[in-house]
């Protein structure tokens, strides 16, 4: 069984006493985020500021060393980091905050690795339509020898059935780690919706949304660094891999509930989801290349049409069939029109299959595929 290092343990405690000291009043400690050059992973720095933001536009532009992130060459390596959303920070509490930030080049012009800035133009085009999505991000615990967390150094665990929303020892692995980040999570703002154990054992799930527009890729990467800085706090790593262990175990994904007003509306509100899925099967390959940093490999490990995947080769979509590509939510199909409560709860009209690692990509891909127009649904090209 998987325990923190003394070192690890005692370096924490030790830890607690200095935060325990009091802060001065004109003096909070903010720390910017933002993704590097993998698309995947996520870099941090801290400065110190006089006065609380409570936006955005209070935090001012910063700047790193691009080369040793690669995101520039050392000749001209300064990147900037344009604050985009802030949170309330779980780790220091108080005033402190956490800044989620656009990186943009030399010229302040975005950085080629900058993929929110052209969903934030696509949200743009379409706010009227108050685009919804709720993302359901899963992702494994493991050891730092890049075992799953808690699985046997050589063989494997039972196999997968007991482990998916499971409760009690040999079946739960790691739960204190989703139980901290939940709780960080509606501390720091972001929009948590839940957390379950997944199908593998070590895996986990969390939902983000409904948010409106670009804010649900805002709270999914807030949600990824506040998870990691838990896991390192645990002696954890956590890998959002959509395959970290092959064979007969299932992998992990993003999958993707979106609608519009249109879609929750009714009385054709089904109607418009059936025209989105025509729309979006048009576009299947070229969506599938967009949702992993490298043009589709990576969820080509996952996506076999096993392990309650559908194939990455086909476009296939249903009605209440879990593998299926796309599929309006139950609640849709027992025409429950009337209740937008609870279609926010169910974060459903039509779930995309996607990897997990670019939310910003994959939302931009999902609007830029069809413009309304009045009560019409056309499809346009994306640049």
């Amino acid at each position: 069984m998987y325990q923190p290092s003394s070192v690890l343990t005692d370096s924490k405690m030790l830890l607690a006493r200095y935060y325990e000291l009091p802060q001065p009043e004109d003096k909070i400690q903010l720390t910017y985020i933002w993704i590097d050059a993998s698309g995947v992973d996520m870099r941090c720095k801290d400065m110190t500021v006089d006065k609380e933001p409570t936006s955005p536009e209070d935090c001012r532009i910063w700047n790193f060393d691009g080369s040793s992130t690669g995101q520039a060459e050392g000749s001209n390596s300064d990147v900037y980091l344009k604050p985009c959303a802030v949170f309330n920070d779980p780790f220091r509490r108080g005033r402190n905050k956490l800044v989620l930030c656009e990186t943009l080049r030399y010229d302040k012009m975005p950085h080629e690795t900058n993929k929110r800035y052209e969903c934030a133009k696509a949200m743009e085009q379409v706010k009227e339509h108050k685009p919804w999505f709720g993302i359901e991000q899963e992702y494994t615990l493991m050891e730092v020898d890049g075992l799953p967390l808690n699985w046997p150094k050589s063989g494997f665990p039972p196999p997968q059935g007991p482990y998916y929303c499971s409760v009690g020892t040999g079946k739960a692995y790691g739960r204190d780690i989703p139980e901290a980040h939940y709780r960080a999570c509606m501390y720091a703002g972001v929009k948590i919706a839940g957390t379950n154990a997944e199908v593998m054992p070590s895996q986990w799930e969390f939902q983000i949304g409904p948010c409106e527009g670009i804010a649900a890729a805002d709270h999914l990467w807030v949600a990824r660094f506040i998870l990691h800085r838990i896991a390192e706090d645990f002696g954890v790593v956590v890998s959002f891999d959509p395959k970290p262990v092959s064979g007969d175990w299932n992998g992990s994904g993003a999958h993707t509930n979106y609608s519009t007003v249109e879609m929750r509306s009714p009385p054709n509100g089904l109607k418009f989801i059936e025209e989105a899925v025509a729309k979006l099967s048009l576009k299947h390959a070229e969506h599938i290349a967009a949702y992993d940093p490298h043009q589709g490999l990576d969820n080509s490990r996952r996506l076999t049409g096993l392990h309650e995947t559908s194939s990455i080769s086909g476009f296939s979509s249903g009605q209440v069939i879990c593998w299926m590509g796309v599929h309006p939510a139950s609640s849709l199909l027992e025409y429950d029109f009337l209740s937008p409560l609870l279609l926010a709860l169910q974060q459903a009209s039509q779930i995309v299959e996607a990897v997990s690692a670019s939310p910003a990509r994959l939302l931009t891909m999902v609007m830029g595929i069809w413009k309304i127009v009045g009560r019409r649904l056309t499809v346009i090209h994306t640049a």
